[in-house]
């Protein structure tokens, strides 16, 4: 079953639209999946700065 996703605006450089649309245009992929796979890569750098519980590999 698909995750519900929640609607949110973001600014892109026009480059970066134009990168995306040629992306899309070839793989058919959407514009919004590649933003989400994005953030997802973003996130997993920056993990360490969320907060939460650290994991054992942390605390030793």
């Amino acid at each position: 079953m698909a995750r519900k996703k929640i609607s949110t605006t973001i600014y892109i450089t026009p480059e970066q639209n134009e990168l995306l649309k040629a992306l899309n245009q070839k793989t058919k992929v959407p514009v919004a999946e590649y933003i989400r796979q994005g953030i997802d890569l973003v996130l997993e750098k920056y993990k360490a700065q969320l907060p939460g519980q650290a994991s054992f590999d942390e605390l030793s």
